[in-house]
């Protein structure tokens, strides 16, 4: 399925809402300091909306998991479930980075900051990728600004197309 721009920044930014409450609670499980807490998040806001565009406009050019499907007369590309988790776990080795290094600023002058910033960036390793997972399964189902990349007339079969 191919997006246009407006699809990537509205599915970003929903993304980002769920990611920077994700990632607020747990900077604050690790810091214990509500302040840190969302200067992390806030930090993240910005710099993680702009990095998921551009792992969007990437994965919209490789067509590794997807499959054709015939639909009312139609063959229509869509993603595999390997796709959806392979693609969060790319974007999640981005983000994790990200993460690591705003905790390691914000929280520098915290006890072991090094530490913090990598239980916060190790931790949503895990809880990321299953709330990524679940975004990109859901916005697969909303068809607004989207199209399909390959639609081909469905030929019934013992006939032969023109």
């Amino acid at each position: 399925m191919q997006e246009n721009h407006i699809r990537s920044v509205v599915k970003g930014a929903t993304w980002r809402m769920v990611g920077t409450i994700d990632t607020i609670f747990l900077s604050f499980i690790y810091t214990g300091e509500v302040t840190k807490a969302f200067k992390i998040g806030g930090v993240e806001l910005f710099t993680k909306i702009f990095l998921f565009y551009l792992h969007e406009r990437i994965w919209m050019r490789l067509k590794f998991g997807t499959e054709e499907v015939r639909t009312n007369n139609e063959i229509v590309v869509q993603d595999k479930h390997v796709r959806s988790i392979i693609k969060g776990a790319s974007w999640r080795v981005i983000g994790s980075l990200d993460t690591f290094w705003i905790a390691l600023f914000v929280n520098s002058d915290g006890a072991h900051p090094t530490q913090t910033a990598f239980y916060i960036a190790a931790t949503e390793v895990i809880t990321k990728i299953a709330l990524f997972w679940l975004h990109e399964r859901i916005w697969m189902r909303v068809k607004w600004g989207a199209k399909a990349d390959k639609v081909l007339p469905v030929v019934p079969q013992g006939q032969v197309g023109l």
